[in-house]
């Protein structure tokens, strides 16, 4: 598993290599918080190599977005989010509470 981020004009990159579950979570959780502790809550979820969601993903990226829409500071969106885990996101009923990009560049644009 690995994460990294890229820092862009208006907001910051983050990418996942692997399985987000109970066992990678934490670590990602840690670095969403990091970054909105530093005052980045524009955020972009590079999904591209990501290839599972468990609970524990989908509790990080909603904890995550709450904090960054808190008083209108930002948002998370997601990018390169495969068919499988869109269907998981469409089946647990949060499909509308993120935007979701083809690419991480129109995902960036947005910002």
């Amino acid at each position: 598993m690995t994460i990294s981020t890229t820092e862009f004009k208006r907001c910051q990159v983050v990418k996942m290599e692997g399985r987000v579950d109970s066992s990678t979570g934490d670590d990602l959780h840690k670095m969403f918080t990091s970054l909105q502790e530093a005052g980045h809550f524009n955020l972009v979820f590079d999904m591209s190599d990501v290839d599972f969601m468990s609970s524990k993903g989908w509790w990080v990226l909603i904890e995550t977005q709450k904090e960054s829409k808190r008083l209108n500071r930002g948002e998370l969106v997601l990018a390169c989010v495969n068919d499988k885990i869109l269907d998981s996101l469409n089946l647990v009923g949060m499909r509308d509470y993120f935007q979701i990009y083809d690419d991480v560049v129109t995902a960036v644009g947005n910002f």
